[in-house]
């Protein structure tokens, strides 16, 4: 049984956070560095085209969030409108899209806060650079 509307909309919206979650820890954070580094050399320099598409899974948060949105899909068996295959297709492509919206906005708020930082960082030092030296 399918539920109503506003309850999937409420669930796509809770699913898409930890889809979200893993696809940005794993293709940006600092944690996972050496690997996304790993990734990346071999997305450049694999001989064959699959092997460089796979390794470039892990440098991608777009294409990443594909594969956790798969795994969490499976896991959940979150369906949206449909009581069949297809409720399956469109919550999976539903979760994509909100996953990537919740990333872009957790990109500019990162991005915000940084250019705040600096605007402060740059204030104080010409504030510590006008202020007249005691003797």
């Amino acid at each position: 049984m399918i539920p109503d509307v506003p309850t999937q909309i409420g669930q796509l919206l809770i699913l898409a956070v930890p889809v979200a979650w893993v696809a940005w820890t794993l293709t940006h954070e600092e944690v996972f560095r050496e690997a996304r580094d790993f990734c990346a050399e071999r997305s450049r320099t694999c001989r064959r085209l699959l092997a460089r598409k796979f390794f470039y899974l892990f440098t991608c948060e777009f294409c990443f969030s594909h594969w956790a949105a798969l795994v969490f899909e499976c896991i959940f068996q979150f369906e949206m409108i449909f009581a069949d295959w297809r409720g399956y297709l469109v919550a999976y492509a539903a979760l994509v899209w909100i996953a990537n919206i919740y990333m872009n906005l957790y990109l500019r708020v990162r991005v915000d806060i940084r250019k705040e930082r600096a605007v402060a960082d740059q204030v104080q030092q010409e504030v510590k650079e006008t202020k007249p030296k005691a003797a």
